[in-house]
């Protein structure tokens, strides 16, 4: 029984200890350049698909009309645009400075336009740790979010008017 316990507590505690060592003796990588650990992506993502759960299928209250979309490209254009590109422009430095790199999220890449909105949504309000993203829900509106939402979910398929807000002065 003794050894059993002797067992347990040094399965317990060499692995915490080894954990400390290799934070403390600067193994974990902190640059933006830096590999992501074993298992942390797979990690991230299923951390991040349980969270926003159900609020995937959340319906927009806004209609996918060509105002609501002008609107979405300005919101993008104000808060977006930086880290997930522009329409017709190289990626800026910002973003390929970002780790995890920041999806590009407009034509000709296919961004988010296969994401339910609810999704998007959520990760507009509320952010994703660790990421570099942002949760916007105390500094937009629900509309305002909801718009840019609607704006990603139709990127591909734009009228000119959004299109020509997204390609900036």
């Amino acid at each position: 029984m003794k050894n059993f316990v002797v067992g347990l507590v040094l399965g317990i505690c060499l692995p915490l200890l080894a954990a400390y060592l290799f934070v403390s003796l600067g193994g974990m990588p902190v640059a933006t350049k830096g590999k992501p650990l074993p298992l942390e992506r797979k990690l991230a993502h299923l951390a991040l698909h349980r969270a926003i759960g159900a609020e995937a299928e959340k319906p927009s209250p806004l209609p996918a009309d060509e105002p609501n979309l002008v609107a979405g490209a300005k919101v993008y254009q104000t808060h977006c645009a930086v880290c997930h590109g522009v329409l017709g422009r190289k990626e800026s430095a910002t973003a390929k400075g970002l780790f995890p790199h920041p999806p590009q999220l407009l034509p000709p890449r296919k961004g988010v336009t296969d994401d339910p909105v609810g999704e998007t949504y959520w990760k507009v309000k509320n952010g994703i740790r660790l990421t570099g993203m942002p949760g916007y829900g105390e500094s937009l509106s629900d509309s305002e979010m909801w718009q840019v939402s609607l704006l990603l979910l139709h990127a591909d398929k734009l009228p000119d008017a959004a299109q020509a807000v997204l390609r900036g002065p």
